[in-house]
């Protein structure tokens, strides 16, 4: 067992998600606790609340390093768009391969449960920069749209890719053969995008 002073807190805070990843490239959250991850970096599960505040704020800081991850290969995918919807389906396309990639962290963002904590600012700050650039796309497309619109169909997309993402990685989309999801995104994208460019 590592002593107190064998590493700074950033050190050990470092460790520690680290660890995280790497048990998610294999298992899913629900095997994992905060016992188990203090052993697997030579600490106490105290010194590991001591550090986070708690087991959920630990997990949501994970969350965070995800959504930052995911954001960076957004942004890169918008900087190779010269529409914006070819920008929308960047974005879909990343969201969607990010999952296929790493299964368990993209569950952990959504399964995540705060037990009745507050959300921190943090990481109410990543979600809305998420959603901001959503709505900054669909409102170029169709400028005339209110604010109150542009949100709905945000979040209208954002939840069908989701769901093609979501059914896709558990096998769920019930065919006979396989479906490659960037195809349901893309009949998605394209049926909305011409129903909103023309109401």
């Amino acid at each position: 067992m590592a002593r107190r002073n064998d590493h700074t807190h950033q050190e050990i805070r470092d460790m520690a998600l680290d660890n995280v990843k790497v048990f998610l490239n294999e298992h899913s959250h629900h095997e994992l606790s905060l016992r188990k991850l203090a052993k697997s970096i030579g600490y106490v599960p105290s010194t590991l609340v001591n550090i986070f505040g708690s087991y959920n704020l630990l997990l949501l800081r994970s969350i965070a390093q995800t959504l930052d991850e995911l954001m960076q290969q957004v942004n890169q995918g918008l900087d190779n768009s010269t529409t914006p919807e070819e920008a929308l389906k960047a974005i879909a396309y990343c969201y969607y391969d990010f999952a296929q990639r790493h299964p368990n962290r993209w569950k952990l963002v959504f399964q995540h449960n705060m037990n009745g904590e507050a959300l921190p600012d943090w990481q109410e700050n990543r979600i809305s920069q998420m959603m901001g650039v959503l709505e900054e796309i669909i409102k170029t497309i169709n400028s005339h749209k209110s604010d109150s619109d542009v949100e709905k169909s945000s979040r209208v997309i954002w939840a069908s890719v989701h769901g093609i993402t979501l059914l896709s990685l558990d096998d769920l989309l019930f065919s006979s053969t396989p479906i490659d999801g960037h195809l349901l995104i893309d009949n998605l994208l394209l049926n909305y995008i011409n129903q909103w460019k023309q109401h």
